[in-house]
């Protein structure tokens, strides 16, 4: 199983007037993160734009288990958790700077035409990726 890291240092816009990282912001850090393992198994999202494809997000989930700061450096853990050459679920956990859990969580898409939005099959029109995506995957253990 492949698990991409992405560093990302917090913005002060980046916080509430609590202090800590206002929490709409770990699914932008996800979509960072989704970008890295993308470009760590060796293909372009946009260039799968270009192409009329895109991938929406159809559900996703973030538990929060301790703040980031303003200064601190978050380290965005990204996997694909399941794939099943339609859909994807990408799994996530991101640390503090003291490498403590801070956020785990999870995304789920599929790639579908742009002007239709109909799902494609990634395995007959994306056979790499889908072969890509098959060796990354988490396994499951039977």
């Amino acid at each position: 199983m492949l698990v991409s890291t992405k560093e990302i240092e917090v913005r002060y816009a980046e916080t509430d007037q609590m202090g800590v990282v206002y929490h709409a912001n770990y699914f932008v850090w996800m979509e960072l993160g989704r970008t890295q393992i993308v470009q760590d198994l060796g293909f372009n999202y946009a260039l799968l734009e270009s192409e009329g494809i895109i991938s929406p997000v159809l559900d996703i989930q973030a538990s929060y288990k301790k703040p980031l700061h303003y200064g601190e450096i978050a380290v965005v853990k990204t996997w694909i958790e399941e794939y099943d050459g339609l859909r994807f679920t990408y799994g996530y956990e991101i640390y503090n700077s003291d490498n403590e859990l801070a956020v785990t969580g999870w995304s789920r898409h599929a790639c579908v035409k742009k002007e239709s939005f109909r799902p494609i099959s990634m395995k007959r029109k994306y056979p790499d990726w889908h072969e890509a995506y098959e060796n990354a995957k988490k396994q499951v253990e039977k």
